[in-house]
């Protein structure tokens, strides 16, 4: 395969024009966004973002989880497709890049390639992969872990958000529910660009992220329950408190984590108590524990001394308790000739990098198990994702897009 010329950059304020667009649908109170998954402004989103890949002359494909395939044909009908992309849903109180600049990244390839009139011998696909978040439906990744075979259609159809909502139901309320197979599709290889969501690059320096590896994850829902009862004329000795077991577990949660520094990590994120008054003592505390290591023997010791300390506190404080696996996955490796073609790319333009181990899932982690697959990644400031403020830089969003061109041009194989 040839190498694209050093020259071969995208256009960073039609990136930046796009991103900042769809910023408007589904604005934040703070300046980010609430796009959750297939939600009305989820489909008003993902509308937006099929009305400009229909203006750079690709077709759209829709699967049965709602997964958006945008297509630029190569000159090989027989040639695999070339995949790239993220996903636009975001957090109730998300960042306007998280995701988002990797679905709109890879769009401004196919716009890039457009105006200078470049073919490849390869199909290139933009996708934007359903539910990455999690947030409202769990596990995360949730439409790419059925692509890959992970979770069973039915099963993901069948999750439930806070109010008793199913996912597969609002997926066809909001009139994104496809047609085609999940999964059927065969990929050449996939390259995914995302904000790093730490600190790494910016503390570094760096311009753009050599993604190597990814972080195993492991989400244990864990249910508590006590006694509601008043606060003031409830006895000390006579609580059963369901909130205090829960601390107590969090306690020993960050005491696991902190045991396997400096790569492991552990907290708690999604936590509702009941009856949530203020002066009831909670009966019933369910939350969901986020351990994660780039080591599956760590990931798997910090389950079971979870479960552990689980069963030692509520047997001591005579609760009940339920313990729920509710999603996870192994520590990955990215492929090694995606991982060379990114960081091949950013030497050839100039751009500083370094080698990364993603802290965060990813639907590349889910892909990874089907196709070649790398990422790409840039800085954000302070590290800050999966909040309103998040926030990168004009320069940042078109180093790593240029990356993402050069890397995904070369594994397509430019035809002259």
């Amino acid at each position: 395969m040839s190498a694209p010329a050093a020259n071969l950059k995208i256009n960073g304020d039609r990136l930046w024009d796009s991103l900042m667009e769809m910023a408007k649908i589904g604005p934040g109170v703070a300046g980010g966004n609430n796009r959750q998954t297939v939600t009305d402004e989820d489909g008003e989103g993902r509308a937006l973002f099929a009305d400009w890949c229909k203006a750079a002359g690709m077709s759209m494909g829709v699967d049965t989880m709602g997964n958006m395939f945008a297509r630029r044909e190569g000159t090989d009908p027989e040639a695999l497709p070339v995949y790239v992309g993220s996903h636009l849903d975001t957090q109730p109180t998300g960042g306007k890049y998280d995701g988002v600049l990797g679905v709109l990244g890879g769009l401004e390839v196919i716009r890039t390639m457009n105006d200078l009139g470049i073919k490849t011998k390869h199909p290139i696909v933009v996708t934007n992969w359903t539910n990455e978040e999690g947030t409202r439906f769990a596990p995360a990744m949730l439409a790419s872990g059925v692509f890959a075979g992970m979770h069973t259609q039915d099963w993901a159809y069948d999750r439930e958000d806070h109010d008793g909502k199913k996912f597969g139901d609002e997926l066809a309320r909001i009139g994104w529910k496809g047609d085609e197979e999940v999964g059927a599709r065969k990929m050449h290889a996939m390259f995914e660009l995302h904000i790093e969501q730490g600190p790494i690059l910016e503390i570094e320096g760096k311009e753009v992220g050599v993604v190597t590896h990814g972080q195993g994850l492991s989400w244990t829902q864990v249910t508590i329950v006590g006694k509601d009862s008043h606060t003031g004329s409830t006895p000390m000795p006579m609580r059963r408190n369901a909130g205090l077991g829960m601390a107590r577990v969090l306690e020993k949660v960050n005491e696991i984590a902190l045991s396997h520094a400096p790569h492991a990590v552990g907290a708690a994120g999604h936590i509702d108590v009941f009856p949530n008054s203020r002066n009831v003592i909670p009966g019933k505390v369910v939350f969901t524990v986020d351990l994660r290591s780039p080591d599956l023997a760590v990931i798997e010791v910090m389950e079971a001394r979870l479960a552990a300390a689980v069963k030692d506190i509520c047997d001591e404080m005579e609760l009940g308790y339920e313990m729920e696996k509710v999603g996870g996955f192994d520590p990955v490796t990215f492929d090694e000739g995606c991982v060379t073609a990114v960081r091949n790319a950013a030497e050839r333009l100039g751009y500083s990098h370094m080698n990364l181990i993603s802290g965060a899932g990813h639907d590349a982690c889910w892909i990874n198990k089907v196709a070649p697959t790398a990422m790409v990644m840039c800085p954000c400031v302070d590290g800050l994702s999966h909040n309103e403020a998040e926030d990168i830089s004009k320069e940042w969003a078109t180093a790593g897009t240029d990356v993402l061109l050069h890397a995904v041009v070369e594994t397509a194989e430019i035809v002259e």
